[in-house]
């Protein structure tokens, strides 16, 4: 892990802690690149999407909204990353509960996406 995301204690203040958090933010973005091919897939497609929602010829607020429907999927994903993460470190052995943290965090994925597809089609249609 690099070095930077362990610097942050709890309770610490200022710009250090701001600089720690980005160096988390960081280690956790490289970590799901490396470690999941549904985030990168689907930010291999933000990234076009992002570019697309930034030419278009659309109100500020429409194109506020289309990125923030291709980041929220990037959010999700995260987050999902992050349940599973949290649930393969508890046991791999198979629980009821824990199938369903993992099944509720990819439906919460799919309905991201879903909702990027709607707003995307909204806007565009």
């Amino acid at each position: 892990m690099d070095p930077v995301a362990n610097q942050m204690k709890p309770g610490g203040t200022g710009l250090g802690r701001v600089i720690a958090a980005a160096g988390n933010s960081w280690c956790g973005l490289r970590a799901c690149w490396k470690n999941e091919a549904a985030f990168r897939q689907e930010l291999i497609l933000a990234i076009p999407l992002l570019v697309a929602a930034g030419l278009l010829e659309v109100s500020g607020v429409e194109r506020a909204v289309l990125m923030a429907s291709v980041l929220l999927v990037l959010i999700v994903e995260l987050l999902n990353s992050g349940i599973e993460a949290a649930i393969d470190r508890i046991g791999t052995e198979f629980h009821t509960l824990s199938g369903l943290a993992k099944d509720l965090a990819s439906a919460a994925v799919s309905l991201s996406l879903l909702l990027a597809v709607l707003v995307w089609a909204c806007i565009l249609l």
